[in-house]
């Protein structure tokens, strides 16, 4: 495992004038992703509480339509964050194996502004353009 930066200063933020993934640029963006995933444990945690205490027959027809289709919102947003921390994942073992902040397909750095807003990137903004264009070239040819 890498050697993590031991305090970092609560209001600190990346700089593009720093060393780029310097250790501290990668003790933050450790603990920013960490506290994301725990927030959404967190949240599916409450949410599998949640259906498990209302497990309530609704006697009107049109309650229980409303009822299941909350569930079944409920359960889709679940299932994307279930994704998400999949990818939360493997931005914190890229960050372990020194790749993280690297986008995937060029290996330049990929915009601290980017990582910012989305921890798990893995492509640089032209490079999320090119493939994004691409996908809608293959989706305009079916």
């Amino acid at each position: 495992m890498a050697k993590r930066a031991r305090r970092l200063p609560k209001n600190y933020r990346p700089s593009e004038s720093e060393q780029f993934m310097s250790p501290r640029q990668r003790e933050y963006f450790r603990r920013k992703l960490v506290e994301w995933r725990d927030e959404l444990v967190r949240e599916s945690t409450q949410t599998l509480r949640h259906l498990q205490q209302d497990t309530h027959q609704e006697i009107d027809i049109a309650d229980r339509a409303s009822t299941e289709t909350e569930r079944a919102l409920e359960l889709r947003t679940r299932d994307r964050e279930r994704k998400l921390l999949q990818k939360i994942d493997q931005a914190l073992r890229r960050i372990d194996d020194g790749t993280y902040g690297y986008c995937e397909e060029t290996g330049e750095p990929i915009s601290l502004k980017r990582l910012e807003a989305r921890p798990i990137a893995t492509l640089s903004i032209e490079a999320q353009e090119r493939h994004e264009r691409r996908e809608k070239v293959y989706r305009d040819d079916t």
